[in-house]
């Protein structure tokens, strides 16, 4: 009854053929990750082994919103198909997040913090890995309405800039003197149904934190057109393996569309009403908006030398014709 009562959808299965579904499903998945990590013995011919275009699809699979059972369940069922010798044997949250970091790619310190963390299913599991403890434990200014923020386009002309980083997750974005500080973050097959996954997820549930949600809702601030989505792979944020610049735009536009979440209580509330600040600086914005124009390419900047050229001339000029007849 636990179980069922984790579904949204009437199951339409007697108590047998329920129980059947979860144990078979169940015991496959943790038998893979106990087979891809090494934890137990795989035979030559194993195709889950031995083919391995199979796995790409495991890990988008196991990951999709509609496919997940609940964590009680895997544990309840790892827990009993353990064997003696494999004392001590590794966490399911261990086997599982280093099964996804096959495609991931996550410092395994980083991994090993989260030996003992548990979620609703393996989607929250991964989902919550991803949060640190820095954000998770946010404190918000609930008296202080969060302003929107501008393009990156527009976000330059006022002299605010980009920058990559390093750190535990992509969700930790932080802003200082006038640059926007975010971590690298892989786009291609397997991060676009991760992403998805997690903001319907978080969607779905209103207990639920909105972490995934308000990144993608930052995303989708900065990201107009496939203008911005290059300038982000030019300043390596964003390591583009989807496709074309226009189609990662065209994603990260879809992935915040029409999605809810209480703005002034995110964990970026800050950071939007800081750049908007900044950018609302008269002095900022006309002095990044005169670099950005005269400055920002060398053509730009030898037509500004030219004119300024033709200006000391015509100057110097019209100094000397009028200088004769003034003495």
């Amino acid at each position: 009854m636990k179980a069922r009562e984790c579904y949204s959808e009437t199951i339409h299965l007697n108590s047998d053929e329920f129980v059947e579904l979860m144990v078979l499903d169940g015991l496959f998945i943790i038998e893979l990750l106990r087979k891809v990590l090494g934890v137990v013995k795989s035979d030559l011919d194993d195709p889950l082994i031995t083919m391995t275009w199979i796995l790409p699809f495991f890990y988008r699979d196991f990951l999709l919103l509609e496919n997940q059972l609940p964590y009680f369940v895997l544990e309840c069922l790892f827990d009993l198909s353990k064997f003696p010798e494999e004392k001590p044997s590794p966490t399911l949250a261990t086997l599982a997040l280093h099964f996804f970091n096959n495609t991931m790619q996550r410092p395994d310190e980083d991994i090993a913090k989260h030996h003992n963390l548990r979620g609703m299913h393996l989607l929250d599991l991964v989902r919550s890995s991803l949060i640190p403890s820095e954000i998770r434990d946010h404190r918000v200014n609930a008296n202080t309405p969060t302003q929107v923020i501008h393009s990156i386009s527009k976000l330059r002309r006022a002299g605010i800039k980009l920058n990559a980083v390093k750190a535990e997750s992509f969700l930790v974005v932080k802003f200082r003197r006038g640059v926007i500080d975010m971590p690298t973050i892989n786009i291609e097959d397997f991060m676009t149904s991760f992403l998805l996954n997690c903001v319907a997820y978080e969607q779905c549930h209103s207990s639920c934190s909105k972490h995934i949600t308000t990144y993608a809702t930052l995303l989708d601030y900065l990201v107009n057109t496939y203008k911005d989505v290059e300038y982000l792979c030019d300043k390596n944020i964003i390591e583009n393996n989807l496709g074309t610049d226009a189609e990662v735009a065209r994603f990260i536009n879809n992935l915040g569309k029409d999605v809810g979440f209480d703005i002034d209580a995110c964990y970026l509330s800050k950071l939007f009403n800081d750049v908007h600040d900044y950018y609302c600086n008269s002095w900022h914005v006309q002095w990044a908006s005169f670099k950005y124009t005269y400055f920002d390419t060398p053509w730009s900047f030898i037509s500004a030398l030219a004119a300024l050229i033709l200006l000391i001339l015509t100057v110097l000029q019209t100094f000397f014709t009028v200088y004769p007849y003034y003495k």
